[in-house]
C-alpha cells in the first residue's frame, strides 16, 4: 500500500467503494492526485479547509470551518532539491589526535556535515560558539570531536554539557563512549528518573565528562556531589528547548557556579530574546554558526489524515498500524496519560507498541527505545518532551495522532523521519467536526 495524500473513508461510507490509491488497487486510504505541491486529503465532495498554524503558541483547533489546513501543509513543501553540500576539510584534516581519528573512522564518519565542517576548528582553537541548527544535523559531533581531543591534550580538563531531557543526555553520552574508546577516560550521565546514589558515586571518580539535565545537576550541586569550579568547558544543547521547559533559572545558577574564564558552546534551533540575553550574559564574542536547514526536509512526505465526523480515529490508527508499510512509526500525543493509554490500547490489538513519557523511569523509557530501535517494536508512543532529540534510526513514518502545541513542535516531530539520506513520512490527524 502506498501512502500519498490521505483520505480515510470505509468502502460504502459516501454511497460507494473507496478510490482506487495510484498504484490502481483499491483501498480506504486513497490518495488525492493532485501536482504542485502537498494537497490536504479530505473526504470526497467535501469543501477544502485549511489551517494556518501560529510560530508561537497554540495550534488552535482542527476541523473548525475557518481552519486553514492547506496552508498549514504547503508552508513547509520543498519544490527545488537542496544544494550539494561540499565540505572545506576532510576529518583526517583536523587537527586531532591519531586515536580519536581512528575513532572516528571506525564509525564510519567518512566527511564533516555543515555543523561539523564549520564549527569543528573553531572549536579546537577554543572559541566560544553559539551554533544555530536542529537535532540531526550532525552537531553532537561537532561539539564531542574537539572537546574529547581537547580533554586528551589538557590534563585534568572537565566537560560539563546540559541537555533538556533525559533521552538527549543518554544519546549523547553513547556518542561519547564510542568517540572515546580506549582513550583512558570516562563520562557519566547525571538525571532524573534514575537513582542519584549511582550519580553520585560515579562523581566522585571525577569524570572528564558529566552530561546532565539542568534539575539534576542543580540538585547533585546543593548536595555538594558536584562541584563546577573544576570545569572549564560547558556546552548547553538544544537550549531553546531548555528554556521552554522552565529550565531558565537552573540554567543561570549552573553557569554561575562555573569560573567566569571558560569554554563555552551554545546550541540552539531558534534565537528568541531569552536566548539572546543569556548568550550575551554568558558567552565571550562567540562565533556563531548557522547551519539550519529550511523548516522541513524534503526528505519528509507531509500529508494529513481526514477522519470522517463519528469515526473513531483510533480505529484508523490500528488499521494503519497493521499494514506492513508501517514498519518503524513513531506516534505523538499530547499528555503523558494519553501517550500511555493509547500504547494500552495498540497492545491489546497484538500490535507491538510502548511508549515513552516524563511519568516513566529511566530504565523504562530506555528499554522502550531499544526495543523500538532493535525492531521488537513497530510503534513507539510518545510525547513531545520525552522524544525531544531522539536518534532513531530508519523510522518510516511519524503521526501527529495528537496535534502538536505549535509550529516548532510539529518541525521537530516530523523530522524524526526522513534522516540519514532515508525518505520518511508524516500524517497528522485531523478529526471532522
Amino acid at each position: 500500500m502506498q501512502i500519498g495524500r490521505w483520505n480515510h473513508q470505509s468502502a460504502g461510507a459516501s454511497g460507494g467503494p473507496a478510490r482506487p490509491s495510484h498504484s490502481g488497487g483499491h483501498s480506504k486510504y486513497s490518495k488525492n492526485p493532485q501536482r504542485g505541491g502537498f494537497r490536504s486529503a479530505r473526504p470526497y465532495g467535501r469543501p477544502q479547509r485549511s489551517f494556518v498554524p501560529k510560530r508561537r503558541g497554540g495550534f488552535g483547533s482542527f476541523g473548525e470551518t475557518e481552519a486553514e489546513i492547506q496552508k498549514f501543509m504547503n508552508k513547509t513543501v520543498v519544490t527545488t532539491e537542496e544544494p550539494v553540500f561540499v565540505p572545506e576539510h576532510k576529518f583526517s584534516d583536523f587537527d586531532i589526535g591519531e586515536h580519536l581519528k581512528k575513532n572516528v573512522m571506525a564509525k564510519k564518519y567518512e566527511s564533516p556535515t555543515p555543523i561539523q565542517d564549520k564549527i569543528i576548528p573553531h572549536v579546537l582553537l577554543g572559541q566560544d560558539v553559539v551554533g544555530l541548527a536542529e537535532t540531526g544535523t550532525g552537531k553532537t559531533a561537532a561539539f564531542l570531536i574537539p572537546l574529547i581531543d581537547k580533554v586528551m591534550k589538557q590534563k585534568g580538563e572537565r566537560i560539563l554539557i546540559m541537555a533538556p531531557t533525559r533521552e538527549l543526555a543518554v544519546q549523547i553520552e553513547k556518542e561519547l563512549a564510542g568517540f572515546a574508546r580506549g582513550l583512558g577516560f570516562r563520562g557519566m550521565v547525571a538525571v532524573g528518573g534514575a537513582n542519584i546514589g549511582p550519580q553520585i558515586s560515579q562523581l566522585k571518580h571525577s569524570p572528564a565528562f558529566v552530561i546532565g539535565t539542568p534539575g539534576r545537576l542543580k540538585d547533585l550541586m546543593e548536595r555538594k556531589s558536584l562541584n563546577l569550579s573544576g570545569f572549564g568547558t560547558v556546552v548547553l544543547d538544544e537550549a531553546d528547548r531548555m528554556l521552554d521547559m522552565g529550565f531558565i533559572d537552573d540554567m543561570r545558577m549552573i553557569l554561575s557556579k562555573m569560573r567566569k574564564e571558560r569554554h563555552t558552546l551554545f546550541f540552539s534551533a531558534t534565537m528568541g530574546k531569552d536566548i539572546q540575553k543569556l548568550i550575551g550574559d554568558f558567552l565571550d564574542h562567540p562565533v556563531v554558526i548557522s547551519v539550519k536547514r529550511r523548516d522541513t526536509p524534503s526528505s519528509v512526505d507531509q500529508d494529513v489524515v481526514r477522519i470522517p465526523r463519528g469515526k473513531d480515529k483510533f480505529e484508523v490508527l490500528a488499521d494503519m498500524l497493521k499494514n506492513r508499510e508501517f514498519s518503524r512509526v513513531l506516534v505523538f500525543g499530547r499528555t503523558k496519560y494519553g501517550v500511555e493509554k493509547l500504547a494500552k490500547a495498540l497492545s491489546r490489538l497484538h500490535i507491538h507498541a510502548e511508549s515513552i513519557h516524563g511519568n516513566k523511569t529511566q530504565g523504562a523509557r530506555q528499554r522502550a527505545l531499544e526495543a523500538f530501535k532493535s525492531g521488537r517494536v513497530s510503534a513507539l508512543v510518545a510525547t513531545d518532551v520525552a522524544a525531544r532529540g531522539l536518534d532513531i534510526p530508519a523510522v518510516s513514518h511519524v503521526i501527529n495522532y495528537d496535534l502538536p502545541s505549535t509550529y516548532e513542535d510539529y518541525i521537530h516531530r516530523i523530522g524524526r523521519t526522513g534522516r540519514a539520506a532515508l525518505k520518511g513520512k508524516a500524517l497528522t490527524f485531523v478529526q471532522d467536526r
